[in-house]
């Protein structure tokens, strides 16, 4: 009897232990937008950032993990900022919302992604800062391909009078993770009804090859419209190639019309920092140099981990800089923990405001709740500021 309640007291201990725990969002670097502990099985996925016509920040995400509903009606939220990101506020949520990018165009505020894990492709349009959407329902109203996609937050270029937004299919073969993608690239022109299918080119897929990289190519996905200093346009997209600890990136070839993608298999692959990862670039015209933030490997890992999966790093965040997408140089680290295994600053969205770069992360961190899950699986949405970048 007195062991049983020595027991049953030892349990209330623990449960007290438990639930006394306290949310502590002064243990993570940068501005909290919003907190999902991972004890609720729904972490935080596809930070995307724009900035309003008025200079309001918009910021969004979706849920992913086991208790979310990412494979039938994934869940995203809207956020907005009237203080430059010092404060945030949720104005919308709503289902049918997965991988999205947000992003402004001809005074209006556009959502473009999956409806849920490999789903249709949808946009969406909101005239009033993100507050209420319109509705995806036909191929006249933002339902612009049917079938299974993928993608990410990533950048929405203009370039010769037309938009240009990387995608990939996922109805290859077999149906695993990397294997099934084929990239391709959509476009559109500047002037058009952005939410008729109608109006939206697409190039051909290409899909994985598994002879690249002498049989070590997992697959390619999250690719970035970037103009070249050839005034080719590329699609650069991140690589899986778990055989060493040494990144690299797939450039991948659009023709002008937007309708042919072609790839070189001995030269397309590039040597490239953070190559494993969601990586994200962009052009600087003050500057003349392309920027990227991007999850590096530092060299004592690389030196003593050798046999690492690089795409495991996300601890180590860097901006990254180069004149001609093929060399870059480090400028410097933006957010570093010690450890690999629980803690991450991934997926980046960022835009250029001013002198300044501002961005958003998905954050595994320390919480006061039992931290992330994982390093992939994050428990935080945080903002972040780079002040005169440029210096």
């Amino acid at each position: 009897m007195r062991n049983l309640l020595f027991l049953i007291l030892i349990g209330l201990m623990c449960s007290l232990t438990v639930e006394g725990q306290k949310l502590d969002k002064t243990l993570v670097p940068g501005t909290v937008v919003t907190h999902s502990p991972q004890s609720s099985g729904k972490y935080i996925g596809s930070p995307s950032i724009a900035i309003l016509p008025n200079g309001h920040y918009v910021a969004s995400h979706d849920f992913f993990g086991p208790k979310s509903n990412e494979h039938e009606s994934a869940t995203s939220r809207i956020f907005l900022s009237k203080n430059k990101g010092r404060t945030w506020t949720q104005v919308a949520e709503f289902g049918d919302a997965f991988w999205s990018k947000l992003f402004v165009h001809n005074g209006d505020l556009y959502f473009l992604g999956t409806h849920k894990h490999h789903g249709n492709t949808l946009l969406r349009k909101s005239t009033d800062g993100g507050k209420t959407w319109t509705k995806p329902t036909d191929k006249n109203n933002g339902l612009l391909m049917e079938g299974e996609y993928h993608c990410a937050p990533m950048q929405i270029l203009i370039h010769n009078g037309r938009l240009w937004r990387a995608m990939e299919s996922a109805m290859g073969t077999p149906k695993k993770w990397g294997k099934r993608y084929g990239t391709f690239m959509m476009s559109i022109p500047v002037d058009a009804d952005l939410l008729k299918a109608d109006n939206w080119t697409k190039s051909n897929i290409l899909y994985r090859d598994s002879t690249y990289l002498n049989g070590n190519f997992g697959g390619w996905i999250e690719g970035n419209a970037v103009v070249g200093p050839d005034d080719q346009i590329y699609n650069i997209l991140r690589v899986d190639d778990r055989s060493t600890i040494e990144e690299k990136a797939a450039f991948v070839k659009i023709s002008n019309d937007g309708k042919t993608a072609t790839f070189d298999k001995n030269t397309g692959f590039k040597p490239f920092p953070g190559g494993s990862k969601k990586f994200l670039i962009r052009y600087d015209e003050e500057t003349k140099l392309y920027w990227m933030i991007t999850n590096q490997v530092p060299e004592d890992i690389k030196k003593h981990k050798a046999n690492m999966n690089p795409a495991k790093v996300r601890n180590n965040l860097a901006l990254m800089y180069s004149k001609d997408l093929v060399n870059w140089d480090l400028d410097r680290i933006l957010l570093f923990h010690k450890d690999i295994g629980h803690h991450g600053f991934q997926y980046i969205d960022w835009q250029f405001e001013g002198d300044d770069i501002i961005y958003l992360s998905r954050t595994a961190y320390d919480d006061g709740l039992g931290g992330a899950h994982n390093n992939h699986d994050a428990n935080f949405l945080t903002f972040h500021r780079i002040k005169n970048f440029r210096k």
